[in-house]
């Protein structure tokens, strides 16, 4: 036989205008076989979840923040009391 006579495509035979992949020529052939080998990876990937189809990692916990404020806010330290005897007046 004489593949060299031999389409790597042919025409469907159902009457549609699809193409397929003619096992009877060598690079029709090699093609059916590589697209086998790359379809039964995928699914190979798929059920392993490995590869592209790895989750994500999860995210790390939710932790708030470390506490370094108290509530209600300190108020401010008091002013200095007078000394008897003598009295503040606004300077101008």
């Amino acid at each position: 036989m004489n593949d060299d006579d031999e389409p790597v495509f042919k025409r469907s035979k159902w009457g549609t205008n699809r193409y397929y992949n003619n096992p009877r020529n060598p690079l029709g052939l090699t093609l059916i076989v590589i697209s086998l080998l790359f379809a039964g990876t995928a699914l190979i990937l798929m059920a392993n979840r490995a590869g592209p189809f790895n989750p994500p990692p999860d995210p790390a916990p939710w932790s708030p923040p470390p506490l370094n404020y108290s509530w209600p806010p300190h108020p401010s330290p008091p002013a200095p009391a007078p000394t008897p005897g003598t009295t503040t007046r606004p300077t101008s």
